[in-house]
């Protein structure tokens, strides 16, 4: 399932170049992913219940066009792909005009609770991958 987060750009997410510093981006990626996870019923008090956690471990960014204070964003998130113990996801950012502004491959393991150690991907997890294909 693709979901979308929209949001306006603050002016404290701005830097000295009068646009939105670099970081935040990651930011509102990460509120993307949050999004993502909800929408799919899988709030951190259910994966908690599984007894596993989701780590990031690489975003892989491209930064395709700037964005300034007010900018009106819509952040995609989409499964893209699943491995045993990991994986990514898509995610688009768009200005209010649906011009590309950033886009990112985001990979993330699943991690074992207790013992801190990468474990086999939830099936409640895994299910979101194969029901795009």
């Amino acid at each position: 399932m693709k979901t979308e987060l929209s949001l306006i750009v603050r002016p404290t997410e701005i830097d000295v170049n009068g646009h939105v510093n670099n970081a935040k981006y990651l930011e509102y990626l990460e509120w993307g992913r949050e999004e993502w996870y909800e929408a799919n019923d899988l709030h951190y008090e259910t994966l908690k219940s599984l007894g596993v956690q989701t780590v990031t471990v690489n975003i892989n960014i491209n930064y395709r066009r700037e964005c300034v204070q007010g900018d009106r964003l819509t952040v995609t998130t989409e499964p893209k792909s699943v491995g045993r113990s990991s994986f990514v996801l898509e995610q688009h950012i768009y200005n209010a005009e649906g011009l590309h502004c950033a886009d990112a491959l985001v990979t993330s393991v699943a991690m074992d609770s207790e013992t801190r150690k990468s474990r086999p991907v939830p099936e409640e997890l895994r299910r979101l991958f194969h029901a795009e294909a």
